[in-house]
């Protein structure tokens, strides 16, 4: 789906100002953690992290020389015992927040609100978690799929949302695949991330992940089928667990932040995991996948 380039831009009186000092404008694109699957049996996928970005078009923001950089980690993956899901955790860029994903519910328990909302259980006829919570304007997510019937021997979960769409709905014969992602090029080449995690199932198959690194939901073989992991820094959601045994649900991928800037800035990042880079129009790129700081000057 393609990208929503205003989505969540943030209000550009900058943050953390001090009168006098040079500020700079900047783009970003800013991704929570993503929730973990829920723990078996047969449960709702994680939501995506919250996706946040001015790139293309979209309102910048404005920064004041060395600007902490948080990156929220994925939910944790859940063990086999009937227990939702766990939310991803927030990232923060000067005044944008994106928040984590919701987890996936097991049983009866409804996905966990967020970024994008988790997915439900299959034990239960309910609406997915709500995702864009707390709401910004665009949204930085969606809701996790609903389930509309239960009933043995065939069920399943739904799947998380992402941040290009609803996650799918528990099927009659098999879990729902997780949203969407959403695609940008922030880095100078297109990307998409923060997939939803797919619904588990029970005797039918999981739901496959959400485009952008979604964790497929667990599918019923010998009743303890783990649901896969988001994958690291996209932000999206685990695979909710498969089987009537109860295996464990995926964890989340952790989020990113990304910071772009004109040609004639300088970036520098600490630690040394994160990086700079160049554009090929000669924008300077910094990529956090780890928390840190930004120093610029120009």
């Amino acid at each position: 789906m393609p990208i929503q380039s205003t989505r969540g831009a943030g209000s550009a009186k900058g943050f953390g100002f001090t009168a006098g000092a040079k500020t700079f404008e900047v783009d970003f694109l800013v991704i929570a953690g993503g929730g973990s699957g829920g723990g078996g049996p047969n449960s709702g996928g994680g939501g995506a992290g919250g996706y946040r970005t001015s790139f293309p078009g979209g309102t910048k923001i404005k920064i004041l020389g060395v600007q902490p950089i948080t990156v929220g980690g994925g939910g944790p993956g859940t063990p086999p015992s009937g227990n939702p899901g766990t939310s991803g955790n927030s990232s923060i860029f000067g005044s944008i927040t994106s928040a984590g994903g919701g987890g996936g519910g097991a049983g009866s328990d409804i996905g966990l609100s967020g970024g994008s909302g988790g997915g439900t259980g299959y034990a239960t006829a309910q609406p997915g978690g709500t995702g864009n919570s707390p709401p910004v304007s665009p949204p930085q997510g969606n809701d996790g799929g609903s389930v509309n019937s239960t009933g043995a021997p065939a069920y399943g979960s739904s799947g998380g949302g992402g941040a290009g769409g609803v996650g799918g709905a528990g099927l009659s014969n098999g879990g729902g695949a997780g949203g969407p992602g959403s695609e940008s090029s922030i880095t100078g080449s297109p990307v998409t991330r923060a997939g939803g995690g797919g619904g588990g199932g029970d005797v039918g198959t999981g739901g496959a992940g959400g485009p952008g690194g979604g964790g497929a939901g667990g599918t019923n073989t010998g009743g303890t089928t783990v649901g896969g992991t988001g994958t690291v820094n996209t932000g999206s959601g685990g695979g909710g667990a498969g089987g009537s045994g109860g295996g464990g649900g995926g964890a989340g991928g952790s989020g990113i932040v990304v910071v772009r800037a004109p040609s004639a800035f300088t970036f520098s990042v600490s630690p040394g995991t994160n990086t700079t880079s160049t554009a090929p129009n000669g924008d300077k790129i910094a990529t956090f996948t780890v928390s840190g700081s930004l120093t610029t000057t120009g």
